[in-house]
């Protein structure tokens, strides 16, 4: 039985010095390695053996695995060593080229922009407040002055996600930040109920609305809500704060202008828009050649939503705005089509 080992091992190194490639290699192996070698032929008829037998060949046959092993290891190590440097024998490799640059992770742009405004509205006092992108039909719409069948909720067409038995109150994905007014309200109030504290707050998130995907509007989109509860609070400071916003957001150049509009959940109401940086106001498909685009709605606090909210209408009054960040980063850059930003164009994205 040694001398069958010694000649196994003699008879495989020699075969291992001519090869010189991994596919010859890997077939050498499994040769004199595998399950079915000869060297593993040995290691099962070890239960042949006397027990005086077995200790030696047993210390022969695990010297010759191991001998086997390293053997591989360093004629592999050879054959990869020799491919390579025939590769550089045979390819032309210019060592000046620049190495491959690694593309590095950065964040959205809509998210780029939502920091921005949330930064400038903490600047100016507020307070960033979160609520859920799925709510009930009473938050999204009856709480806020929208009773069921009101005319003014096909301006917001609506993705519904469970109406089967909720006839009265469907649950959906909002369709604006403005449910989160109510509950920030109720929240508020139930610390104090008889005199509830001054609000000041801003409710960033996603809004989602069934319709039409064109250049100046998506099914989703990012909006920011301000709300501002107090006592003698004015359409003045309403004005005082967006024109201060908006010079902070686009410099103090920027021309702004408010147009009244009608929202149930404020009264008075009003739109704001910014000349159209794309165009410089001459008129273009992003601005639908009015020279102007808007940039937020808002309004006064509707008495009725105060008082849905906790706050006594007759001694409390407020204001709220809700503004698109994605609107306000096309005019800051220049950028002609809202669907960029969901449409996950590298080399659209790499811009940020």
């Amino acid at each position: 039985m040694l001398d069958k080992l010694n000649e196994i091992e003699k008879s495989a190194l020699e075969s291992l010095k001519s090869i010189t490639d991994s596919a010859t290699l890997e077939g050498w192996r499994v040769a004199n390695l595998g399950r079915s070698s000869p060297l593993m032929n040995v290691f099962a008829e070890f239960g042949k053996l006397s027990k005086e037998e077995r200790p030696v060949v047993g210390q022969a046959a695990n010297r010759v695995k191991v001998a086997l092993e390293s053997a591989f290891e360093s004629q592999s190590q050879a054959v990869k060593n020799a491919v390579l440097a025939k590769s550089l024998e045979e390819e032309k490799l210019d060592v000046t080229l620049p190495g491959r640059t690694k593309p590095i992770g950065r964040l959205h742009p809509s998210t780029q922009q939502l920091r921005r405004v949330l930064d400038i509205l903490a600047e100016m006092g507020f307070q960033v407040y979160t609520s859920r992108e799925v709510e009930t039909d009473e938050y999204n719409f009856q709480l806020l002055n929208f009773p069921p069948d009101h005319p003014a909720r096909d301006m917001q067409d609506t993705f519904f996600i469970q109406a089967d038995g909720r006839a009265d109150n469907p649950i959906l994905m909002r369709t604006h930040t403005s449910p989160g007014q109510i509950h920030a309200m109720r929240q508020y109030a139930k610390m104090n109920p008889s005199d509830p504290p001054p609000i000041r707050i801003a409710l960033p998130g996603m809004c989602f609305r069934y319709e039409q995907i064109t250049a100046r509007s998506e099914i989703q989109f990012n909006q920011v809500e301000g709300l501002a509860v107090g006592k003698n609070i004015t359409f003045a400071d309403l004005k005082g704060t967006i024109a201060d916003f908006v010079r902070r957001m686009f410099g103090e150049g920027a021309r702004l202008r408010f147009r009244a509009s009608y929202f149930p959940f404020t009264e008075p109401s009003a739109e704001v828009d910014v000349e159209c940086f794309v165009c410089g106001g001459k008129g273009c498909q992003v601005c639908k050649n009015s020279g102007w685009l808007e940039i937020l709605g808002c309004g006064m606090v509707h008495p009725v939503v105060l008082q849905n909210g906790g706050y006594d209408p007759k001694i409390y009054s407020g204001y709220a705005w809700g503004m698109g960040p994605e609107r306000q980063l096309m005019l800051r850059n220049k950028i002609n089509d809202i669907r960029y930003f969901w449409g996950n164009d590298v080399r659209f994205l790499e811009q940020f």
